[in-house]
């Protein structure tokens, strides 16, 4: 730790359920305890935090950690592209996929320690539509959730729990046409399809629980609209990480694609809403973004 000397915060206070005043003193405390000296800034609105990531690079800190949720953290991420200073995860959002699937406690102490204590990896990154994707994007049904859940005012995993209840019988499968790595077209009916770089969405709800962040390649998870009969078994599939190929669900590793539907779709970019589109370009950024992560998490990710 001793060439870690200079760290910057980034907090969302409206991330996940709100914000708690004393993350701010552990925050304080554990820097002390490593000796180490932080500023914390909190963000005042969209983009924020990207700016304060790329001030943060300028102002030479050592490390740049992101305390929010997987919007927050894609925020940061965007002023740390491409550089060499390493990024951190505080979790304080509604789902936290990135953060789960990296290892990262939930708790702010241990977090914390691991943040201040963790090592650093290159981690692939990818766009789509010209927007950064840390984790996990989707096109389908989960955008049309996502983009209902950003305007509405009830967070947290129940809210969003109601949200998918409610929705799932009114949306309809749609029409795609999957053109990756130069193969030919692929023509497929879809309820939802999932661009993972890591393995989950967030909460544990593992869409392609072989995807890692080091590999250089993406999974194209496509989820067909399963009939309610078959409901319950999918979803405890999906989240003790067991799904697997059937008539319901495949998974593709890629590296580069184009999607293309015959109607708008609604799509999200690691859970943030991104309004509708016909096609969807996508392409992995191998090692873009150096990422702190726990000891224990490495050869794991």
């Amino acid at each position: 730790m001793s060439e870690v000397k200079n760290l910057l915060f980034i907090v969302n206070k409206f991330a996940g359920t709100g914000y708690q005043p004393q993350v701010e003193g552990r925050i304080l405390t554990a820097c002390e305890k490593f000796d180490i000296e932080c500023s914390i800034e909190f963000t005042a609105g969209r983009g924020h935090a990207t700016e304060l990531a790329k001030e943060g690079v300028a102002k030479n800190f050592n490390r740049i950690i992101a305390v929010g949720g997987d919007g927050t953290v894609n925020e940061v991420a965007r002023g740390l592209l491409h550089t060499t200073t390493p990024m951190g995860i505080i979790p304080k959002g509604s789902g936290n996929g990135l953060a789960r699937h990296l290892g990262i406690n939930l708790k702010i102490d241990p977090a914390l320690e691991q943040v201040l204590g963790g090592s650093v990896i290159a981690m692939d990154t990818f766009r789509m539509n010209d927007h950064l994707s840390l984790n996990v994007s989707g096109i389908g049904f989960d955008g049309h959730i996502a983009n209902l859940f950003g305007a509405g005012k009830k967070r947290g995993f129940w809210g969003y729990t109601k949200l998918v209840v409610q929705e799932y019988l009114r949306y309809n499968e749609f029409n795609s046409s999957l053109l990756i790595d130069g193969q030919s077209p692929i023509h497929l009916q879809s309820f939802m399809i999932a661009i993972a770089n890591s393995s989950q969405y967030g909460n544990n709800a593992r869409v392609a629980p072989l995807a890692s962040i080091m590999d250089q390649s993406l999974q194209l998870a496509v989820v067909k609209k399963v009939p309610a009969q078959r409901g319950f078994p999918f979803a405890y599939q999906m989240f003790t990480g067991k799904l697997e190929t059937g008539k319901d669900y495949e998974c593709l590793a890629f590296q580069k694609g184009i999607i293309q539907v015959t109607e708008p779709s609604a799509f999200h970019i690691d859970g943030e809403p991104c309004g509708y589109a016909n096609e969807f370009k996508i392409e992995i950024l191998p090692k873009s973004l150096q990422m702190i992560v726990p000891a224990t998490s490495l050869g794991k990710i």
